[in-house]
């Protein structure tokens, strides 16, 4: 094989990787203080104002399978109240192997956590347990908005007193 010189190796010429450089340097700066001061006060997203925990271990969701049940056309609720002192709401998420592949599974995952951070943070209620369930063919396929629609009138039907 002929030696080839270092210049001709290189497959970005020089100009172009001195001009990257200094954008990377530009992008990668952190802001100065006195520009963070001009900012408005603003509340922090509702993500950080949540306080759901993630369900963990396999006792809590046989725990809340025991529960209150609310079907709906994309998924199921599950809840329970817990007898505890801890004051934050849990959410735990399962999709089966029933709904399809790896792929599936995550994407029903995916859109049921987006859920669970849109509208069950700011209705959930201190010291209970959600599961949500997905369903094949529903959780993955149904319009977003109607799952936004269905665990709003889950989150009712769970909540509904029981005479």
């Amino acid at each position: 094989m002929p030696a080839v010189p270092v210049a001709a190796r290189s497959c970005r010429p020089k100009i172009a990787l001195a001009l990257w450089g200094q954008l990377m340097e530009a992008a990668m700066t952190p802001p100065r203080p006195s520009d963070l001061r001009d900012l408005p006060d603003t509340e922090p997203p509702a993500a950080v104002l949540s306080c759901l925990v993630v369900l963990r271990e396999r006792a809590d969701y046989l725990r809340a399978a025991q529960g209150r049940k609310a079907g709906t056309g994309g998924f199921l609720l599950q809840a329970r109240a817990r007898e505890d002192a801890d004051p934050s709401a849990r959410v735990g998420f399962t999709a089966s192997k029933k709904i399809g592949n790896a792929v599936f599974r995550n994407r029903a995952k995916r859109r049921l956590r987006a859920l669970a951070r849109e509208v069950l943070a700011p209705d959930a209620r201190a010291g209970w347990d959600y599961v949500l369930v997905a369903k094949p063919n529903a959780t993955v396929s149904r319009a977003y908005d109607l799952l936004q629609a269905d665990l709003r009138s889950a989150i009712a039907m769970v909540h509904k007193d029981r005479a």
